[in-house]
């Protein structure tokens, strides 16, 4: 078990919240991370395996995700131990919103991640009966619906475009490999083809398809469409191979965006691409990422590569009580100039200094967040 204790360092957290509910069942958490720059704004998940240790590591990638794109919001995250398959789930969201109420929206407005959907979020708006308790609301609601328009994988393409073009790496004709084939993926793949490149792996947790001459992207997209996650089984093409094959395939591209901690330092020795665009969160263990940049392989970091949703996320933020929706070119505008600039200026930082990317990204968001707990009397300014 976590000693929350043992969690706080320089930058956080600042408040960790643990709430149950007898009745329902509920067992929840919200970390607060660093709100040195803003209210704490982080998605809450929904899983029967949440930890208070897993929010609070996923917290602090917030506080420097928001920082390393320069919007003026604050680390922290949520989590509910639910199963989100179970009948009882919306009872289970709505005591943990209320379990909250003192915390929400002041100090952190909930969002989507894993196992919640736009329907949870206007159930959290509907019981704490404020609109700014949540984003990531229906269209139809005047939310900003990230998955469908599929802003995260869009900037992370976005991202290896620029990040390809430091290389002097063309992304148009490059194969790319995709490790997960859901919202981010699939939004990923649907850019990269429109940018030129070849997708020649996708993976689901149902396997991997395969094709060194390239994936039919549309085609795989209308079976996602109709199948889900078993789309691997229903697209006629390709060559079927076990999960976690699509790591290791022969690439120039690969993008890693399904679960945290995938590419270890074993794996890291066997991956064949030139460029890694981290699609997920902390999907690349601390010992993978010196592995990789021992052997010349790039590594463009979650904060920046992943970040389209918070870009979208704070459009959304500033729309919560507007009576209009936020316009779509606008964000999609703001994504591609954010990562695309993010993504160079932490790659050439990288060179320059003689370190890791991740090293890059996080010093840039540090010193972001630094000055802003200088500022506030947070921290001494020596």
């Amino acid at each position: 078990m976590t000693d929350s204790l043992s969690l706080i360092d320089d930058w956080g957290p600042e408040k960790i919240v643990v709430v149950s509910h007898r009745r329902t069942g509920m067992k929840g958490v919200l970390v607060i991370d660093n709100t040195a720059r803003g209210a704490g704004k982080g998605g809450t998940r929904m899983s029967p395996t949440v930890t208070v240790g897993e929010v609070a590591r996923l917290a602090r990638v917030m506080t420097w995700k928001w920082a390393g794109v320069d919007l003026f919001y604050g680390g922290a995250k949520a989590g509910i131990v639910a199963d989100p398959a179970s009948p009882d789930k919306e009872a289970a969201l709505r005591a943990f919103a209320r379990a909250l109420s003192n915390e929400v929206p002041r100090e952190y407005v909930m969002g989507l991640d894993m196992g919640l959907t736009e329907d949870d979020a206007a159930i959290i708006q509907d019981e704490l009966g404020d609109r700014g308790a949540a984003v990531g609301t229906p269209g139809h609601l005047g939310g900003v619906a990230y998955d469908k328009l599929g802003v995260t994988g869009f900037g992370v393409a976005e991202a290896a475009d620029a990040a390809a073009g430091t290389l002097g790496l063309p992304l148009s004709g490059s194969r790319v490999a995709l490790q997960g084939f859901g919202a981010v993926g699939a939004a990923a793949a649907r850019r990269f083809a429109e940018l030129g490149a070849g997708v020649v792996a996708v993976s689901t947790a149902h396997g991997t398809l395969h094709d060194p001459a390239g994936l039919d992207v549309p085609a795989l997209l209308r079976a996602r469409e109709a199948y889900g996650d078993h789309c691997v089984a229903h697209y006629e093409g390709g060559t079927s191979l076990p999960p976690g094959a699509e790591l290791t395939v022969d690439c120039e591209v690969l993008v890693p965006a399904a679960l945290q901690d995938v590419i270890d330092d074993d794996t890291a020795h066997r991956i064949k691409a030139r460029l890694v665009v981290e699609g997920a969160n902390l999907p690349t263990s601390p010992p993978a990422q010196a592995v990789l940049a021992a052997r010349g392989v790039t590594v463009v970091p979650d904060i920046v590569a992943n970040a389209g949703g918070v870009v979208a996320a704070a459009f959304a933020m500033d729309g919560r009580y507007s009576g209009f929706r936020p316009e779509t070119p606008q964000i999609f505008h703001a994504v591609s100039s954010r990562l695309r600039a993010n993504a160079t200026t932490v790659l050439e930082e990288a060179a320059r200094r003689g370190i890791t990317p991740h090293d890059a990204g996080r010093g840039l968001a540090e010193e972001r967040v630094r000055a802003a707990m200088v500022s506030k009397g947070r921290v001494s300014r020596s």
